[in-house]
């Protein structure tokens, strides 16, 4: 999927996982948003549709937790196969239902164990495996694969790796030190990283999941690499309490990102050369909705 031929970059949705905590009736589980595919599958049809209607061109199946580590320590293994199955139906529901038949449904390869930890990333086979298991269950029903919210290098490989044997676009998305957009969380240079991701297989490299501000200055090292990329970041004060196993309602969402203010900060990804923007945790359908208009009167030149 390139960018389109006028200039306009492409619009990822928000973030489902927050977006599905403020619509669900059931508490905060360590499965974030996989455990609504087993108790409210409907919330998720809902969120794919809100996000079609502000203007994402591409969902990502709500797997992201439904990784075979995370369903070990946190749910059953044996509940791999329906939350994916579940999840893709859900999208394809979503677009079915739309009257956008060119939404493209974007596979999801998240990091395995955790969130932000690079620590407790299983090792480069574990990971190949694990991610070629993903890969398989989604591949028929995807049009590209996203890996995101990777941590270190490792992760990021192994996912490009697994994703570019469908011969599917492969999109690897890194996250950064909120203080620095420069390095990954594990401490890793980003170039470096998305060089190996590059090298892997991966179509296109982002940054994901950090501080709008650390995309800002990471958008500067992606450039380097001449390949397309981008950038979707979250809403959080901080990440630093979350930690493996533990539940998103630990972290505090923004107040200065409202839609206005988070699409300012994608229109300086865009102007620096990213092609594809998009949102995280925290950031919603209105957020989007704000992306697209925002893109869109920039084209029209209004």
């Amino acid at each position: 999927m390139d960018a389109l031929s006028n200039g306009k970059p492409i619009v990822l949705d928000g973030g489902m996982g927050q977006e599905l905590r403020r619509r669900s009736s059931k508490p905060a589980s360590p499965l974030w948003s996989s455990q609504v595919m087993l108790d409210e599958p409907e919330l998720v049809v809902a969120v794919h549709r809100d996000f079609i209607e502000a203007g994402a061109q591409v969902l990502t199946v709500n797997t992201y937790a439904a990784t075979p580590e995370r369903l070990a320590r946190d749910g059953a293994t044996e509940w791999f196969d329906t939350l994916h199955t579940t999840a893709l139906d859900a999208a394809h529901q979503a677009r079915n239902h739309s009257g956008c038949p060119d939404v493209k449904i974007a596979g999801c390869l998240p990091p395995l164990v955790a969130s932000y930890h690079s620590d407790v990333a299983p090792g480069h086979s574990a990971c190949l495996d694990s991610y070629r298991r993903i890969v398989e269950a989604q591949a028929r029903r995807v049009d590209l694969f996203l890996a995101e919210t990777l941590s270190l290098t490792r992760e990021a490989v192994a996912a490009a790796e697994a994703a570019q044997l469908t011969g599917l676009p492969v999109w690897v998305a890194l996250t950064v030190s909120d203080g620095d957009g420069a390095q990954l969380r594990s401490g890793e240079p980003l170039i470096e990283a998305a060089a190996k991701a590059v090298d892997a297989g991966a179509d296109a490299v982002l940054v994901n999941c950090s501080a709008p501000e650390a995309i800002s200055a990471s958008m500067h090292e992606l450039a380097k690499l001449g390949v397309p990329f981008g950038g979707y970041g979250n809403g959080f004060q901080s990440i630093e309490a979350l930690v493996p196993g533990g539940t998103v309602d630990c972290l505090t969402q923004r107040e200065d990102l409202s839609p206005q203010a988070y699409a300012r900060y994608a229109a300086d990804w865009v102007d620096a050369g990213a092609s594809i923007v998009g949102g995280c945790c925290e950031i919603g359908p209105e957020h989007i909705k704000e992306l697209s208009q925002c893109f869109r009167s920039r084209i029209n030149g209004q």
